[in-house]
């Protein structure tokens, strides 16, 4: 299953696949502004909370270490 869609509504992301399903949702709490869903791909959901992005599969399960924030360089 790959990921379709991702969209964050308030403190949680919705994930979809690709026929327009919802299969997950994954918290995001709001404690600054910059946190929150930095963007997918077919494989991943990338969430910034605080300094740190972290790295979501399609079911909602984290992966790898959160990597820093590199000001300026957002992906």
């Amino acid at each position: 299953m790959a990921i379709g869609n991702a969209v964050q509504k308030g403190t949680l992301i919705y994930v979809y696949d690709q026929d327009g399903r919802q299969v997950t949702s994954i918290s995001a709490p709001g404690r600054f502004p910059e946190d929150g869903l930095k963007g997918y791909t077919p494989n991943s959901i990338h969430v910034q909370k605080g300094e740190l992005i972290y790295a979501y599969d399609e079911t909602g399960h984290q992966v790898g270490r959160p990597i820093p924030v590199q000001h300026g360089n957002v992906e």
